[in-house]
Order: C-alpha cells, then structure tokens, then sequence
C-alpha cells in the first residue's frame, strides 16, 4: 500500500505547487543571482555554478546546481563539510551561511528533477549505505527543503566539531541516521499543508541566519 505522502509527492498538485513557488521565484531572484554570479566570477573565477551528481527520485542520478562556494581543487575531497574547511572561500563561507549558494536549485525544480519540499539529495557513494527503509525516501523527488534540513542547517558546525579523519564516520553513523528519519516522516505524512507550513519555516529560518 502507498503512503498518503508518497501518493501526494508523487502526484500533479505537488508538481503545481512546485511550478507555482519556483518560477516567480526565479524571476523575483534572477537580479540578486546575477549580482551573486558576478561576485563569484570577479573573486574565484570560472566556473560560477558547482554542478554535482546527486541521487533523485526512484534513484536516478540528476546534476545538482549551486553557486560555487569552493576553490577549483576541491572535489579531491569529502563531499562533506565542516565549519573552517580550508576549500570554502570567504565568499564561499557567506553563500553557505546565508543559504544563497543553493538559489541555483531553482533550476533543478522547474527541470523537474527535485521539489521546493523534499529529502535533500545525496551523493550516491552515501546512498548505497541506505537500509531498505531508509531507501524509501527516494520515491519521491528530493526538495530545496525539508524537516531534516531544517533541524540540521547549521550541519557544518556540527560536522565542524570532530577531526577530519573522523568526519564522515561522524556523519554515516550519526548524523545521516537522524536526518534520514526526519525525511521519512515527511514522506509518509507530505501534504499541501504541511509543504506550505515548511516553507514558511525555510524563509524564516533564512532570515533569522542573515541576521546573525
């Protein structure tokens, strides 16, 4: 039997309301992108957008969009990272705080392949860990969003807080764990209403970041 939130996230309204918050969005935020694009070009260069594969939905790799918030050398490392991690620019370290480096995602929703509200995406070498509940927020479209991103946005610090020999067993056995259980009560339980109500929450967590 197929969860009520599955049903909803994998159904028309959930595309409609996505096409309705991320096409004005876009519009609206095109300026400040363009400031935010020429500021990466002016003081790191080529290229402005960080493109890397993530696993969507049904497990279907897509290329993920960001502004770029590390040097050019950085892939050789972790996929993760932790608060004073040399590769992040300054630049780079105000993109990541204000949350303005994942604005390029926009695109990746009217694409198609996420969802203003959804299990963030992951990288695929942490996916295969998934158990086969944890696999199950996968059917539906990873988001910009969700409770687990919300309870863990300030994740660099807390990565930040171990070695860096330490910090991916850190995070697949501690912290993966706990977001991947906020996502699955969202899956189970998505709705229209409770997609509106987590919104609001993002945007006001957002502010409440840029005042810090």
């Amino acid at each position: 039997m197929i969860a009520p939130g599955v049903r909803y996230g994998r159904g028309p309204s959930k595309r409609i309301l996505d096409l309705m918050l991320s096409v004005p969005a876009l519009v609206v935020l095109s300026p400040l992108m363009m400031v935010l694009a020429a500021a990466i070009l002016a003081s790191m260069g080529r290229p402005v957008l960080f493109r890397h594969e993530r696993i969507g939905r049904d497990g279907r790799p897509f290329l993920l969009h960001k502004f770029r918030s590390m040097r050019g050398d950085a892939e050789s490392g972790l996929p993760i990272t932790g608060v004073g991690d040399p590769r992040v620019t300054p630049l780079g370290r105000f993109l990541r705080r204000t949350k303005l480096d994942e604005l390029p995602q926009l695109l990746n929703i009217v694409a198609g392949e996420m969802s203003v509200v959804g299990p963030r995406p992951e990288v695929g070498r942490y996916v295969t860990l998934y158990d086969a509940e944890q696999r199950q927020v996968l059917a539906v479209r990873p988001g910009l969003t969700d409770p687990a991103s919300l309870a863990y946005r300030n994740e660099e610090d807390l990565l930040g807080s171990v070695t860096e020999a330490a910090r991916e067993r850190f995070y697949v056995q501690e912290v993966m764990p706990r977001k991947l259980a906020l996502s699955l009560g969202y899956v189970r339980g998505a709705g229209l209403v409770q997609d509106l109500l987590l919104v609001s929450k993002t945007i006001a967590a957002v502010a409440g970041i840029g005042r810090r």
